[in-house]
């Protein structure tokens, strides 16, 4: 078994937390994923998958969604490979910036659907 696909406590703990303390974007993210509201997809959030946590997930369609913050800025390498690391999981990369998010919920919405459809 890859140790990857057994999380540690450690990360399972600051999921937990990140659950617990939501960026802006992220709570107005989630009221509109939580409980099936987006065609009926059932979405996570804060979940491991390997050495990270994505801050959205929908298991079913293999689509993970990213909100990111100013903080993103300068890990695109990171963010890249992460990504990769990712899809060789089987799962599709979405990221949104935070202002998106915050300022174009509709938008955000129908692009996360178009890649679920």
């Amino acid at each position: 078994m890859d140790p990857a696909d057994n999380p540690t406590d450690t990360l399972l703990a600051r999921a937990r937390a990140m659950r617990r303390d939501p960026s802006d974007a992220e709570q107005v993210l989630w009221r509109h994923l939580r409980a099936r509201q987006l065609a009926g997809y059932k979405f996570r959030r804060q979940v491991v998958i390997g050495r990270y946590i994505v801050d959205f997930v929908c298991i079913d369609a293999g689509l993970v969604v990213e909100a990111d913050g100013g903080h993103h800025a300068g890990h695109a390498t990171y963010d890249a490979r992460r990504s990769a690391d990712l899809a060789a999981r089987g799962f599709r990369v979405l990221r949104f910036w935070n202002n998106e998010i915050l300022g174009q919920i509709d938008s955000v919405l129908g692009r996360i659907l178009m890649e679920l459809e």
